[in-house]
């Protein structure tokens, strides 16, 4: 497969917390001229079906994806699989272990809500989700937007539901190690989603990717909608220095919300090792 290539290698349809359905997703992505999809819903393969007929159907090879919720120096970090059998018993159990602490959480979040003066905000982020197990803190965020709490998500973020802000309630999630080796034992790879994103000091990320290496994990999101210019650089060059593959993805979710859209990032800087060229023969051609 090609070095240069328009691959989004990351996104989210409604089946986690994007708003458009896979096949509104492939739609999107195949209108803004992606060749390579995966769909990469949080802690959830159910849409993975769906997706890869509904790229079938617009002509664009498709990896199948997810997105794994994991806990490491007390905070959550995300783990990408790209390529794995989204069928395998495995995976599907540790998904679902993962997935089974959410509607708890999300209750304790209302509950702190309702302390601070804004009351069901559980029923009201269940309308933007169905499925108490897969609800998160982006659906209470676009409930307070419906109410008025706050003009946009972003302005949630910054008053609500982290840290040290009413409704935050931490959560653990999978271990680092079983995230890679349920995505490695279905035949995929592990990527770092969006490292740039996680606030670690200098040796927490070392740790980070040291302990990722060893686990059997081979890849990190170099391009990607949350990481500057910048960032491309620094993690180009952490791909190189801990021989990993390099992956580029939007990180979509809506299309009034996300600040990238699909298809629409930069290459992949020339020095690096694309993380489809590693997985072409995973890759499910139309």
């Amino acid at each position: 497969m090609n070095a240069v290539m328009n691959a989004d290698l990351h996104c989210h349809s409604n089946v986690s917390d994007g708003t458009l359905s896979p096949e509104d997703v492939a739609e999107r992505a195949s209108r803004n001229g992606v060749e390579l999809w995966s769909l990469t819903d949080h802690d959830e393969v159910g849409g993975q079906h769906r997706a890869h007929a509904a790229a079938a159907a617009l002509g664009m090879a498709y990896l199948p994806g997810v997105e794994v919720s994991v806990s490491f120096a007390n905070k959550t970090v995300h783990i990408v699989g790209l390529g794995f059998d989204p069928d395998d018993p495995a995976i599907l159990q540790g998904l679902a272990d993962t997935r089974g602490g959410r509607e708890r959480r999300a209750r304790d979040m209302a509950a702190d809500l309702a302390r601070v003066g804004i009351p069901n905000a559980f029923e009201g982020a269940l309308k933007y989700v169905g499925n108490p197990d897969l609800i998160s803190r982006t659906h209470f965020a676009r409930y307070l937007v419906e109410i008025g709490v706050c003009g946009d998500p972003h302005e949630v973020f910054k008053r609500y539901l982290t840290e040290g802000k009413p409704g935050f309630v931490e959560h653990r999630w999978a271990n680092l190690s079983d995230a890679v080796k349920w995505i490695v034992g279905a035949g995929g790879v592990a990527v770092v989603a969006h490292p740039g994103r996680y606030d670690f000091t200098p040796n927490e990320e070392y740790a980070l990717f040291s302990e990722f290496k060893g686990h059997g994990g081979q890849g990190v999101e170099v391009v990607t909608g949350s990481h500057t210019v910048a960032e491309y650089s620094k993690y180009a060059d952490l791909a190189c220095e801990f021989d990993l593959l390099a992956s580029r993805g939007s990180d979509f979710h809506d299309p009034s919300e996300s600040h990238t859209d699909l298809g629409t990032l930069p290459n992949l800087p020339g020095r690096v090792t694309p993380v489809w060229e590693a997985l072409a023969p995973r890759v499910l051609h139309p």
